[in-house]
């Protein structure tokens, strides 16, 4: 069996969590194939939560605390974790964004936070979160509104972004939160710099279909590339899986629709959620 990976609490307020998670769970004598059993949940979540990787939920994490004997240590951090508006896995992908001169995303589930309205934000957040209180869904849907200055700076970036039928599709908010979510991204594709491609069902199997997938580039640096799936991300730097991950977004970008004929396709979808 190999050696359990090396943790650096001082990394994050996630990795923090994480190494204490371990702790406990090693005095405590548990696998965590048992802890997980416990709970229950998959043992790879837990493995994920010592990561630093994800963060559990509210009844999860209070179920470890009270497992473990942690006498509220685990509450404690988890609730200082929930009250910074983004978690620690998106921070660093962020202040690559802010340095990008190109982006190019392929969005499996949503609209990119670049894209979206704020009541389209909301009902993401509260769908994705529902253990937040509603004032730390506020919190987060003004952080999310904040990064959209990038676009609005005097050099924005070249963003590209390619969507999943299912995202101009489904229903986020009921139809008037869609309605005027997909007007946005309308507008947003007749601005300089911004194009947007749908790539619609009829396209079949594609390379990307494990989830959300954003490819940065920088005008001095290596590109990096960004895995998303629900409210988890991983944020690759090795050059060799860079290049994978890019030559996966080019296959996705050349099976869209053109930019022209997407947007058409979105204004379509937008008299379908009303008039």
């Amino acid at each position: 069996m190999p050696a359990p990976k090396e943790l650096d609490p001082s990394a994050s307020l996630a990795a923090l969590y994480g190494a204490k998670l371990r702790k406990l769970r090693v005095r405590a004598g548990l696998t965590q194939r048992q802890l997980g059993d416990k709970i229950p949940i998959a043992h790879s979540r837990i493995a994920q939560f010592e990561l630093g990787n994800d963060t559990p939920p509210e009844d999860v994490n209070v179920k470890l605390d009270g497992l473990l004997n942690a006498d509220g240590d685990l509450v404690d951090l988890w609730g200082h974790i929930q009250r910074t508006p983004y978690p620690d896995w998106a921070q660093k992908f962020m202040a690559y964004e802010a340095k990008a001169s190109a982006m190019h995303k392929y969005m499996a589930h949503s609209v990119p936070g670049l894209l979206q309205t704020e009541a389209y934000a909301r009902e993401l957040l509260r769908l994705g979160l529902p253990w937040c209180r509603e004032a730390e869904v506020e919190e987060k849907v003004a952080a999310r509104m904040e990064r959209q200055a990038l676009l609005r700076s005097q050099k924005p970036p070249l963003l590209w972004v390619v969507l999943d039928e299912a995202v101009i599709r489904r229903p986020v908010g009921g139809g008037v939160v869609m309605r005027d979510q997909l007007a946005r991204v309308a507008e947003a594709a007749m601005t300089p710099r911004i194009e947007i491609q749908v790539l619609p069902f009829a396209a079949g199997g594609h390379s990307a279909m494990g989830g959300s997938l954003t490819v940065l580039s920088f005008q001095n640096g290596p590109d990096v590339a960004y895995l998303e799936a629900g409210h988890s991300g991983e944020l690759v730097e090795d050059r060799a899986m860079v290049a994978q991950h890019s030559y996966r977004y080019d296959l996705v970008h050349a099976q869209g629709l053109s930019p022209e004929a997407s947007t058409a396709l979105i204004r379509k979808a937008m008299k379908e959620f009303g008039p």
